[in-house]
């Protein structure tokens, strides 16, 4: 079943469905229930708490750790073992919590078709809930009701529905019971149809039900989310081939470390004890607990922002956005139909500068009125006409010039016009399209006088109507004159005298167009993708600065016309899409995602939700989104602002480099622990480390200070900076070098201390090394911060310093408190031997940050 039962007779569909204009009968009900189904929205079986927790295992690090832990109980290490699933598990619960909140798309699309409906049974009007609504009932529509099931309408009287949920297009739709006989129509087009989900906002109707739950379009859009795959993050995918390489690495070094100790006649056990001591020093398995942290900070800061991060790892997503893919209506614009200009006099009016004393200006008010089946609330085209004069009574109006008659819009004739009793006279007021109104006019009325239309005036408001449209409003058009007859016909829609134009919009939101500025500013491609015509498209897309001279604009039915690679082809230079449909915005996510781009897709209706879930990063909007699009997202923008995006990310950058810093730490650390490892083992020297220091070095000096790297503050220029590659790994060539120096100048001088430990014994030695890596990575926290160093720019992260005193005060207790030696198997060391190992502790950061320094001089002294 599909949508293309516009271009069938309605008495063809009574036939198939076995119904007629009275509706089925009760056993029609049950059989057709039977045979096409009922109208519910079947949800995929989700996946068990107990599964999704037990994935979250899956890692290779994890496995490495979870191995680790088995042999340290084994051997005897039950503390470090108890420790490690102490973190494992703690992070398996967040990866939990986090899928379940986003498990939630279908369940809102239930919601959509969640209220009763008016349906003809038996000959007479029934209420009954959506869910039993089939197909063949002959549905009653009237203002205000949401529709519960794809139907052919099959009578209709002013009936105006928002789509706008559904295809993305602003006004609202006029529909009709006429049938339509092309082949080819997108659903925005399908004027005989009323769709599952969206709103009637005008006039009153009946529709013969055709497609039901999972058949209907809405349904369909449920499957897709269905269908749609997550997108991994580019944080997820370094960090995935980050561990695999790391796992490896250090799987390698244990592996030698273990056959060294073995050939040296260390006892079997021993040897592996120690080699997974050093398995777990070298794998930073506080990494993905720090992640988080980094990340939840980061949302906390978006949250204060207005945005409201569902998914984590979303947050440094969006720090490598290259485009973002937007829905215009509610998104860019502010999804309420107002009057933006009136024509009057061949004069281009804003509403507020029209002269109301004007007899053509007031004439016109009147009929915007009077000729006008609307409420004031309504959202629809004809609601905004009323709201010309929002400081005039309307009912009182309405109530004083009654209405004597009326021959209703029709779609053929593109008109409606009224009979009212006007200042002692019986006036027609007629509106409706320009050259529908026009050609039934003789005069126009200008300052008062009555004149000949002549060609100048027709092509003088005909050029209104071009600027208007150029401008993205749509243009309606009004008309009048007195008879003497209390009836109409449609032979008094002739001999008309024109009034003018009123061109209505959609207007952008005032922040739109800085924001789009922005997004250009961070070498991000904005492209807008709408239901709306591509005159309409155009304008607002060149009035807010998202169409550039040069760019594409392409079209729903010109995309259907394009296979995969012709728009691969094509879409880098496409900066708007109208009339487009659900499956057209999924097209052309997928299409950025082939060419190596990260796309966040920006929306507020059922329409968006599969290619906001199908896009890397998937944004909804918080005041006017619906469930639909908000569950599928990854972000929900609280204050519906597009420039929020912008924030989140500039936020989503910094956030990645604060990782990326704390992974340089932490590597660099464990590198230096390795290296000194290594040394000893190949000169047959005693082994640097006792377990508990390993544990400690873990607990202390990894945890603290990798995350308070992980909350520096944001650099001012960050915006500016291109978005990194999604196929960068986490620790690039430039992140690397920097760990290895760094790793071996520490390991340097961590030697240095060991050996002047051993001149005492073994446990000195361990002693000294255990201080000296201690403290030297507590200093090495200062150098991973960031680019600059300390001497030209003022640490500004509270943090840091928290993380600093608080290790130097474990630390020192555990030095100096005679009671924990035997615990921490600690060597008492002379006041000389303390002092050298904090002077090579400190050494390594004053060398590096001298080296940042002259650096930041070399780099202003080639600017000048």
């Amino acid at each position: 079943m599909d949508y293309k039962y516009y271009n069938k007779k309605i008495d063809d569909l009574y036939e198939e469905f076995s119904s007629n204009y009275n509706g089925l009968n009760d056993n029609k009900v049950i059989e057709n229930r039977k045979k096409y189904g009922e109208n519910i929205l079947d949800d995929k079986k989700s996946k068990s708490v107990l599964r999704i927790f037990f994935e979250q295992f899956s890692d290779i690090l994890v496995i490495v750790l979870i191995f680790s832990a088995i042999i340290s109980m084994i051997t005897g290490g039950v503390e470090s073992a108890i420790v490690i699933f102490f973190v494992l598990i703690l992070n398996a619960s967040i990866g939990t919590i986090q899928y379940k909140k986003s498990e939630k798309s279908l369940s809102s699309l239930k919601k959509i078709a969640g209220r009763n409906s008016i349906v003809l049974r038996n000959g007479k009007e029934q209420i009954v809930k959506s869910s039993e609504v089939v197909v063949g009932d002959i549905l009653v529509l009237k203002s205000g009701d949401i529709v519960n099931g794809d139907a052919r309408i099959i009578e209709d009287n002013n009936l105006e529905v928002d789509e706008s949920s559904l295809t993305g297009e602003s006004i609202s739709v006029l529909k009709n019971s006429h049938l339509i006989e092309e082949k080819e129509l997108v659903i925005s087009e399908c004027t005989n149809i009323v769709f599952s989900g969206t709103m009637i906002t005008n006039g009153v109707g009946k529709a013969i039900i055709y497609a039901v739950g999972g058949n209907t379009e809405i349904g369909k859009i449920a499957l897709a989310i269905n269908e749609t795959k997550d997108e991994k993050t580019p944080l997820e995918e370094s960090l995935d081939s980050f561990s695999k390489y790391l796992a490896l690495g250090i799987i390698l070094i244990c592996i030698g470390v273990f056959i060294l100790n073995v050939y040296r006649n260390m006892k079997i056990l021993d040897a592996l004890m120690f080699a997974v001591a050093l398995a777990v020093a070298a794998i930073p398995e506080a990494l993905s607990t720090i992640v988080t942290i980094v990340l939840a900070i980061g949302t906390q800061k978006m949250a204060q922002e207005k945005a409201i991060v569902k998914q984590l790892k979303a947050v440094e997503g969006l720090g490598c956005v290259n485009v973002i893919c937007t829905d215009k209506t509610g998104t860019l614009t502010e999804n309420k139909m107002r009057v933006d200009k009136l024509v009057i006099n061949r004069n281009v009016y804003l509403k507020e500068e029209i002269d109301k004393n004007d007899i053509a200006s007031k004439l016109l008010l009147i009929n915007a009125i009077l000729c006008n089946n609307s409420s004031i609330d309504s959202m629809s085209t004809e609601g905004a006409v009323l709201k010309i004069s929002e400081s005039v009574d309307i009912e009182y109006i309405r109530k004083k010039y009654i209405r004597l008659s009326e021959i209703p819009f029709d779609s053929t004739r593109k008109i409606m016009s009224t009979l009212n009793f006007y200042e002692g006279k019986n006036i027609v007021f007629t509106k409706g399209g320009l050259d529908e109104v026009l050609n039934r006019c003789n005069y126009y009325l200008e300052y008062g006088s009555k004149r000949v239309i002549d060609k100048g005036y027709v092509y003088d408001i005909k050029q209104s109507l071009k600027r208007l449209s150029e401008k993205g409003l749509r243009v309606i058009s009004f008309a009048y004159k007195e008879v003497n007859k209390k009836n109409i016909s449609f032979v008094d829609e002739d001999n008309l005298i024109f009034l003018g134009l009123v061109g209505i919009i959609d207007p952008p939101k005032k922040e739109a167009k800085e924001a789009i500025k922005d997004t250009y500013t961070a070498h991000i491609k904005p492209v807008m993708i709408t239901g709306d015509h591509k005159i309409t498209a155009l304008a607002i897309a060149k009035d807010i600065g998202i169409y550039k001279d040069g760019d594409l604009i392409v079209t729903g039915n010109e995309l259907s016309k394009m296979d995969d690679n012709t728009l691969d082809n094509v879409v880098e230079n496409v900066s708007v899409y109208a009339r487009v449909t659900p499956n057209d915005k999924l097209r052309i996510t997928n299409s950025w995602q082939r060419k190596n781009k990260i796309v966040a897709f920006v929306g507020d209706g059922v329409n968006d939700a599969p290619a906001i879930k199908k896009a890397n990063i998937g944004i909804s909007m918080g005041i006017n989104g619906t469930e639909v699009s908000k569950e599928a997202s990854s972000i929900i923008l609280m204050d519906d602002n597009y420039s929020t995006i912008i924030k989140a990310i500039r936020n989503g950058r910094n956030i990645y480099d604060n990782i990326q810093n704390a992974i340089k730490f932490l590597i660099s650390g464990n590198a230096a622990a390795i290296i000194a490892v290594v040394y000893t083992s190949l000169l047959a020297l005693p082994i640097p480390f006792a377990d508990v220091h390993l544990l400690f070095i873990n607990l202390l000096t990894d945890s603290l200070p990798a995350i308070a790297i992980g909350m520096e503050p944001m650099k001012k220029d960050l915006i500016k900076q291109k978005p990194r590659r999604s196929s960068e790994f986490l620790v690039s060539k430039k992140v690397l070098f920097k760990i290895i120096i760094e790793g071996l100048l520490i390991a340097f001088f961590t030697i240095l201390s060991y050996y002047m430990g051993l001149k005492v014994n073994s446990s000195c030695a361990k002693t000294c090394v255990f201080l000296t890596l201690c403290s030297a990575r507590l200093f090495h926290g200062f150098n991973c911060r960031g680019e600059k160093s300390i001497f030209s720019e003022k640490i500004k992260n509270k943090a840091m310093y928290i993380s600093f005193v608080l290790g130097m005060v474990m630390l020192n207790i555990v030095i100096f408190v005679p009671k924990l030696h035997s615990v921490f198997k600690i060597w008492p060391l002379s006041n000389e031997q303390i002092l050298y190992a904090y002077i090579y502790s400190l050494v390594p950061t004053v060398l590096i940050q001298l080296g940042l320094l002259i650096k930041e001089k070399y780099i202003r002294m080639r600017t000048k």
